[in-house]
């Protein structure tokens, strides 16, 4: 009865049928023999050389490894399933593309070993969806190597540990990258056994177009993604995956290229690194931006040679090493070097400012496109999205290659699960609201009276530009604090591309109201040189700080100790932070200005509300 109702729910649109036929093996990715077409263009390009020889060379290494284990850590063994995938994809991609059986023979060797686990915890379906994927590509890519034996254990461990268990998951309604590595997953699962179990593989397939544009909508309408960039990466490298499958074994991307946003997302997670090479790690990312292999998919598809810019910049400076633990490497090299791509001479992105709406708008602000440069980030949105923290109105400012006004981004989630955090609740009064991390006091934003703001409300991108100099963004806030304050806006400036102004503009009614301004800083000296005024420092760095408001406030620090015994200890930088009672029945502005290196002699305050 359960297979009829989701068949009735999700499968209105059938794109294969049991009469489907699809490629002999390989199939997925690529098809045989493509290989061979792909080792040439590797050659003739240095930095695929160079890749390539690398990713070789850590295969080497993998075979000395023993076989995985079923370890898991807390509720998950996604840390197995995710090295198991990066295991058998480097191990097969390399048997393909040299030839040496060495590969090949260690692959069978993970795959059999994983398929023999009892099960790949279906409880953490995340789990079984990279494990299904990791013996889907093995299994595909070495069927002409596997033995009859060996063929039947992998064939049975992906439907019956992996499709089979498919059912019942409620990912199939979520928005998020849940939605996107599961259907992923089994549908890699369904494509590399589909002789096999024709009906089952015909309804999950069938399942999963109907069932990814859910999340797929989450683009819309410019390519911001809701929970941010490393979670972007992942959410969306395994989208790119299964529309690359699909279209490799069907023949068509069956219209999801054409999804508002999707195609215009790789320049989102691009320009919001900055220009020392961190994430703008708002929500539950951190700050580290690797290489991404899924960049190369979406240069294949728009030929935007921007869209190389900062992976160019990424490898040169972390070296092609320190690229080995990513598990869908060979994507970039198949994407990369297949699509003709070069990280020789990529072109320099025309705008220095990207702006994106939807479900969680963001601005991000530059001077240049270079390591130098002033770098402002604005985030809006709601804790309606994935992995949120009640951070609406937070802004990060980099300049001299130092984070002056910086996120905590992301928490251990094992850690506080096993100090019983209850951490995925996200409607009022959860308990994920109460993580130091996560609450509205520990973000770059405001506070009144000392509350949080609320949880469910939303903040849109209201206005922005870029004219006479100056970039901006504006948010109405109020509906996030409209339980405080009856009117809430602020806007972030880049000006001249060489300093920042955070402008506030509050609206009071009769009841008293205490305004608390907020910036985490990596400074390591904050030194008060006036009443609104302070200097930051830090590694032989300045950033002069000046306060214009319309009331008397008090500038403070406060350092990073946690609230809760269960939070992660917070080791860099501190809290610089104002008060000001502000009067009632009026309308006050509070503007603040931030310029690296200079006196604040002649600033200007751009915005008008």
């Amino acid at each position: 009865m359960f297979v009829c109702f989701v068949c009735s729910v999700y499968a209105q649109t059938e794109q294969v049928s049991t009469t489907t036929t699809l490629p002999a093996h390989p199939r997925l990715l690529m098809l045989k023999g493509e290989e061979k077409a792909l080792v040439k263009k590797i050659k003739k390009d240095a930095y695929w050389k160079e890749l390539q020889a690398n990713l070789v060379a850590e295969c080497d290494t993998i075979i000395d490894l023993p076989a995985l284990q079923r370890i898991k850590t807390g509720r998950r063994l996604l840390s197995v399933s995710r090295e198991a995938l990066r295991r058998i994809f480097d191990l097969s991609y390399a048997y393909r593309t040299t030839g040496q059986k060495k590969y090949a023979q260690r692959a069978e060797q993970e795959m059999l070993a994983c398929a023999n686990f009892t099960d790949w915890n279906p409880s953490h379906f995340l789990d079984v969806a990279e494990m299904s994927m990791a013996l889907s590509i093995g299994y595909d890519w070495l069927y002409g190597y596997l033995s009859p034996a060996s063929r039947q254990t992998i064939r049975e461990a992906i439907i019956e540990k992996g499709i089979k268990q498919s059912f019942k998951q409620s990912y199939l309604k979520g928005k998020n990258n849940w939605n996107q590595v599961c259907n992923a997953g089994i549908t890699f699962g369904c494509l590399a056994t589909f002789e096999d179990c024709k009906e089952l593989a015909v309804e999950r397939i069938n399942t999963a177009f109907n069932s990814l544009p859910i999340s797929m909508k989450e683009y819309a309408p410019d390519g911001a993604y809701p929970e941010g960039p490393g979670y972007w990466s992942y959410g969306t490298s395994f989208n790119v995956l299964f529309i690359a499958a699909i279209e490799k074994a069907l023949g068509s991307d069956f219209g999801l290229l054409q999804k508002p946003g999707f195609l215009a997302t790789g320049m989102y997670s691009q320009a919001q690194i900055t220009p020392a090479g961190y994430n703008f790690n708002y929500s539950d990312n951190g700050s580290g931006a690797g290489f991404k292999p899924e960049i190369f998919w979406f240069y294949s598809k728009t030929k935007d040679p921007a869209l190389l810019y900062m992976q160019k910049y990424i490898y040169e400076n972390k070296g092609a090493k320190s690229m080995m633990k990513n598990r869908i490497l060979p994507l970039a090299l198949i994407y990369g070097a297949g699509s003709g791509a070069s990280l020789a001479n990529p072109e320099v992105p025309s705008s220095l400012m990207w702006t994106g709406k939807g479900l969680a708008p963001v601005a991000f602000m530059r001077s240049a496109w270079t390591p130098d440069a002033t770098y402002l980030g604005f985030k809006l949105g709601s804790t309606k999205a994935g992995h949120a923290h009640l951070d609406e109105g937070s802004f990060i400012f980099e300049a001299d290659g130092i984070r002056w006004a910086y996120d905590f981004g992301s928490e251990n989630y094992n850690a506080l699960e096993t100090k019983g955090v209850t951490l995925w609740g996200s409607a009022p009064g959860s308990q994920r609201w109460d993580v130091f991390r996560y609450r509205t006091q520990s973000h770059n934003t405001l506070t009144f009276n000392d509350k949080s703001m609320l949880v469910g409300e939303y903040a849109a991108l209201d206005d922005f530009g870029n004219k006479d100099g100056v970039m901006y963004a504006m948010s109405d806030l109020s509906a996030m604090y409209k339980d405080q304050i009856p009117s809430v806006k602020r806007a972030v400036s880049l000006v001249d591309g060489k300093y920042a102004v955070i402008q506030d503009q509050f609206t009071t009614n009769g009841q008293f109201t205490k305004v608390t301004w907020n910036m985490l800083t990596a400074a390591d000296k904050v030194t008060f040189t006036g009443d609104t005024t302070a200097l930051l420092e830090k590694d032989g760095k300045r950033l002069y700080l000046r306060v214009d408001a319309s009331m008397p406030v008090r500038m403070f620090t406060k350092d990073l100790t946690p609230t809760n015994t269960y939070d992660s200890p917070n080791t860099e930088g501190q809290f610089i932070r104002f008060e000001a009672d502000l009067k009632l029945n009026a309308t006050q502005h509070v503007t603040v200005y931030l310029m690296p290196n200079d006196d604040m002699s002649n600033v200007k305050a751009p915005y008008r509300f």
